[in-house]
């Protein structure tokens, strides 16, 4: 038993793949593409511990495809260029071309990236990459447009549980243990949805009790023996994503002193700076927002900073602008308001656009009403006069309400001045 569990608990067949049934369910694109024998050049997008590498081995074994796996942290351009010239030496024995996996290929430089194009556009290797990161940020957009993105959710609860189950019935070596599993909550909670991290510190627990002893695993076992469990599982940084949502969550609530413990953490861990900027630029508009709008513009600067400057510079710029932002003043109004138009958006469909707002670069445009009974607004005083924007259908409904924080309430106050009694008082 030299394998861990997860890699033991690996699915040899499509079918058994755990989960992501939007991308592989009846009718589902990837399902149709494979099922076609029809495989782009693809990226696979979500967090640790969903099946990526996995799905990447399992897609090229049902179509019989020759499969070359590079790690972005290990491997360099003299590596994806032996594989191609494999590759290109092999093809005229292969059905469809070579498949390349690239795990973590947003670790991969520009160079690095750059080096893929042209077997890719020749169809010389059929390119499978794997990210926790945004394609649109990390892959260059050459090559992106070159893939078709497909995002992995994190597993729920049941599939989660449904691997657990599953592992005790086939693993050989928990068969030959008495387990009574019991209660699943404490390991989910632990897991955070990544089935990897799951089904190891699961083996540890079973691994670190006495063989010949039954063992009933509970919330309350798995709570007082995991400590011990997660910190040997821990030891390559499995953290990560632990320790940036302390960091967000710190930020998000005002504490600069655990901001910037946090910030030290994820610098000792060799934590991408570029990472780090983009996590302050999200805060800076969903928890900042409108309450300090020079927000954004810091952590605008700071990404700008440090993508030009490396370690160890950059953490006196990052510890700025997380200090910045962990004691500015806190309002969610932006984010609120979007989600909220996107939910009726979601709802109503793609309502008609008034005809007054309506665009007329015709005659026959303007004959048919397009922009008649549009107000210029700039024609009335303060530059404002009261008319409708939105859909008859929805007209009156309120996405913005001004939170707790002064700057909210003062834009607050200011609508409620102008538009009086259309959005209510609490806009």
């Amino acid at each position: 038993m030299n394998a861990p569990l997860a890699e033991r608990m690996r699915p040899l067949r499509l079918d058994d793949y755990l989960g992501q049934t939007h991308l592989l369910g009846p009718d589902a694109p990837l399902r149709k593409s494979i099922e076609a024998g029809v495989l782009p050049s693809m990226i696979f997008w979500g967090p640790p511990g969903v099946g990526k590498t996995t799905l990447a081995n399992l897609v090229a074994n049902h179509l019989k495809r020759p499969f070359y796996k590079l790690s972005a942290i290990s491997s360099g351009v003299k590596d994806v260029r032996e594989v191609i010239q494999q590759a290109e030496k092999g093809g005229m024995f292969q059905q469809g071309g070579s498949v390349l996996f690239i795990d973590e290929i947003h670790r991969f430089s520009k160079a690095q990236q750059d080096s893929l194009l042209g077997a890719v556009e020749k169809g010389t290797i059929t390119l499978m990459g794997a990210t926790t990161e945004n394609p649109s940020f990390e892959v260059i957009a050459a090559l992106l447009s070159r893939c078709q993105v497909y995002t992995l959710k994190a597993h729920g609860k049941e599939d989660l549980e449904h691997l657990l189950h599953r592992s005790l019935q086939q693993d050989p070596w928990l068969k030959k243990r008495k387990i009574d599993l019991q209660e699943t909550d404490a390991l989910l909670a632990i897991s955070g949805g990544d089935a990897r991290k799951l089904l190891n510190v699961f083996e540890l627990l079973v691994g670190s009790a006495p063989a010949e002893i039954p063992l009933t695993i509970t919330n309350d076992y798995v709570l007082s023996n995991a400590q011990q469990s997660l910190a040997r599982y821990d030891k390559d940084g499995e953290q990560h994503y632990d320790i940036i949502s302390a960091f967000i969550k710190s930020v998000r609530g005002s504490d600069p002193n655990a901001a910037v413990y946090w910030l030290a953490r994820m610098i000792a861990g060799g934590e991408d700076p570029k990472f780090i900027a983009r996590r302050l630029l999200i805060i800076a508009s969903e928890d900042v927002g409108l309450a300090n709008p020079n927000a954004l513009l810091m952590a605008n600067a700071t990404f700008d900073a440090v993508s030009k400057i490396g370690w160890p510079e950059s953490r006196i710029i990052l510890s700025q602008c997380t200090l910045y932002l962990a004691s500015s003043p806190k309002g969610n109004a932006a984010y609120l308001a979007i989600n909220r138009a996107q939910d009726l958006v979601a709802k109503t469909g793609d309502l008609a656009v008034p005809l007054p707002l309506r665009n007329a670069p015709t005659a026959l445009m303007e004959e048919l009403g397009y922009g008649e009974g549009y107000l210029y607004s700039h024609d009335f005083p303060g530059n404002f006069v009261a008319q409708e924007f939105l859909p008859e259908a929805i007209a009156g409904t309120n996405f913005f309400k001004a939170g707790s924080s002064p700057k909210e309430q003062e834009i607050g106050k200011m609508l409620y001045q102008r538009w009086n009694d259309k959005y209510g008082k609490d806009a």
